[in-house]
């Protein structure tokens, strides 16, 4: 059995760190045949580094002291290339207690290696280009709100100043143009708070419970005069980013708020149920639905699906949601259609 294992190099060594035995394994991964190598120091496979450093006499008194000896690094091959092995050194005695020798194990961990370091340049570089597409959005934002405060101010200024004097067209015309400065001032702090989501890392455990009542408070206004009624089951404490969750729930409850039939109050029921990762939610409403050809359009941002005269937004709300479900490592989707209403599922799994 220990000649037929090859995925591992198993090697015993005397006392002075002499091969006395030699696998399958071993030839595979280091490339010597067994007479090339028994006899010899197993310092010959470590690089001049670890030699200069003294690393195998290291490892061999670690061993000694503690019963084994554990160590990841590059080892060198036959043919000089080298390896990231992952090593173990085993101290064996005999029945009086008298050191014998060593148990040598070594598994060849190069592809795993160069995958990790990949993933980690890939990180690095996806981390720093994120850093600067939020310099740019933050930038590019308050840029753009220098002219927008501009046109509002003078607006106000041409209101006060020729109050009386600007007929009803050029009334009409200012108020457009208020309207339109309003509005992108409002999309331009949407794309900031788009940006920032998840930036200030802070995890805790969140009371869903808790966080509701909130949102209930925050929403009384709109709530109050709809007549609707919120319904939740027990819903549980979970791992996560509080301020992000309380604007998921927050958007998704606004959300049926506003796409209500007309002349029937709302009803949102809330939901949870456990997952193998963590949980999922539903936010099941009565409202007017959703067509199947807009349920993926309704979570991309600014994309809107009613006129601005029929509902007001901006089309940032659920394209929110789904960045935050998705810094939680979960999915949001939507089970829906017109005039039945929409039942928006996601999933918060344990970070």
């Amino acid at each position: 059995m220990f000649e037929d294992i090859d995925d591992y190099a198993i090697i015993f060594l005397d006392r002075e760190g002499n091969i006395d035995s030699w696998n399958a394994g071993a030839e595979k991964i280091k490339g010597y045949t067994s007479n090339e190598v028994l006899g010899k120091n197993f310092r010959i496979f470590y690089t001049p580094e670890d030699i200069i450093s003294q690393k195998p006499e290291k490892m061999i008194d670690e061993a000694i002291r503690n019963g084994k000896a554990l160590d990841e690094g590059w080892r060198v091959c036959k043919n000089g290339l080298r390896f990231w092995g992952s090593i173990r050194i085993t101290a064996l005695y005999d029945d009086h207690g008298e050191l014998i020798g060593f148990s040598k194990i070594t598994r060849d961990l190069t592809e795993k290696f160069n995958t990790q370091t990949a993933i980690e340049k890939y990180m690095q570089k996806l981390e720093i280009q994120n850093k600067e597409l939020e310099q740019f959005v933050y930038i590019a934002s308050h840029d753009l709100q220098e002219p927008l405060l501009t046109v509002s101010s003078f607006i106000d200024l041409l209101k006060e100043e020729y109050s009386g004097t600007i007929d009803p067209t050029g009334e009409m015309y200012l108020g457009f143009i208020a309207q339109s400065t309003e509005r992108m001032r409002s999309l331009i702090k949407g794309l900031l708070d788009y940006a920032r989501l998840g930036k200030k890392k802070e995890v805790g455990m969140v009371d869903c419970n808790a966080l509701i009542e909130e949102v209930k408070i925050d929403l009384f206004s709109v709530i109050e005069p709809s007549g609707a009624k919120i319904i939740c089951g027990n819903l549980p404490v979970v791992k996560g980013f509080a301020t992000e969750l309380r604007l998921l729930f927050q958007n998704l409850i606004s959300n049926s708020l506003k796409f209500r039939k007309k002349e029937v109050p709302p009803v949102i029921r809330i939901s949870a149920q456990p997952t193998r990762q963590g949980w999922q939610f539903s936010v099941t409403d009565n409202g007017i639905g959703i067509e199947d050809r807009f349920k993926e359009r309704i979570f991309v941002i600014f994309q809107r699906l009613h006129n601005r005269t029929d509902y007001e937004g901006n089309g940032i709300g659920l394209a929110h949601c789904k960045k935050i479900t998705e810094l939680h490592g979960g999915k949001i989707s939507v089970e829906s259609s017109p005039g039945n209403g929409s039942s928006f599922h996601f999933t918060l799994n344990l970070l």
